[in-house]
C-alpha cells in the first residue's frame, strides 16, 4: 500500500511539516534527530533546514526516494534508510530527539519501538509524537481504520514511564497535511525529555 501511495507523483500528505513538529520544533535540542515512518521526507526536510543532522527512517523505497527528493529542492541533505521498524538498528544513546509523526504501529511492536526509543536518546534528548487516538475513527479523515492501531494517552504515557513528560494531550484539531489528513482529527501529542 505505502509503495503505491507514495509511488504517485503528488506528495501525499503534502511538502510542508506536521503542524505539532512545527509549533514546538524550538523543544527539540540541536544535534542528531531520528524520523520515525517518515514517509516522503515532509519532516526530516523541514528539520534539516532548521540546521538538525537528520536520519530518516520508512520501509517504503519509494518514499525514501521522494525525501531524497525533496531534501534536494530544499538544498538539505539527510540521511534515508529503507527499513520495517521491527528491525531497524535504533543506536543506544545516538540521537538528541526521535521524532514520530503518525507512526501506526500494532501494541507489541508500538511498544517495542518506544522502549527502543527511549533507549536512542542521550540525556536531555527529547521525543516528540502526534498519533491519531482511537476517537479518529468517527472522524474519517486520514489515520489507520482500526482502532488497534491508534494509542491513547494513558497506554503512551506508561511506554514512556522513563522519561520525563514535559507536554501531553489528547485533542481535537484541523490537521490539513496533504490529500490524506485532512479535516478534524483526534490527535495524541506528547513532548517528553531523557533525564
Amino acid at each position: 500500500m505505502w509503495e503505491e501511495r507514495y509511488g504517485a507523483e503528488e506528495y501525499a500528505y503534502g511538502k510542508k511539516p506536521n503542524d505539532f513538529l512545527h509549533q514546538y520544533v524550538s523543544k527539540l535540542p540541536q544535534g542528531r534527530v531520528l524520523c520515525l515512518a517518515e514517509g516522503e521526507g515532509r519532516n526530516a526536510v523541514y528539520l534539516a533546514k532548521q540546521g538538525y543532522d537528520v536520519v530518516a527512517v520508512d520501509s517504503s523505497i519509494a518514499g525514501m526516494q521522494k525525501a531524497q527528493k525533496l531534501a534536494d529542492e530544499n538544498n538539505v541533505t539527510i540521511k534515508t534508510i529503507v527499513s520495517d521498524l521491527a528491525e531497524f538498528d535504533f543506536e543506544i544513546g545516538g540521537f538528541d530527539a526521535v521524532v514520530s509523526i503518525f507512526c501506526h504501529l500494532p501494541v507489541p511492536l508500538r511498544q517495542q519501538i518506544h522502549n527502543q526509543v527511549v533507549k536512542s536518546l542521550r540525556p536531555g534528548g527529547t521525543f516528540l509524537l502526534e498519533a491519531y487516538t482511537p476517537d479518529q475513527l468517527k472522524y474519517k479523515t486520514g489515520g489507520p481504520p482500526v482502532a488497534e492501531l491508534t494509542v491513547r494517552k494513558d497506554e503512551l504515557l506508561k511506554e514512556v514511564a522513563d522519561l520525563e513528560v514535559m507536554y501531553c494531550y489528547e485533542l481535537v484539531r484541523d490537521v490539513t497535511e496533504g490529500i490524506y489528513h485532512t479535516g478534524k482529527g483526534a490527535v495524541v501529542q506528547l513532548i517528553a525529555r531523557k533525564l
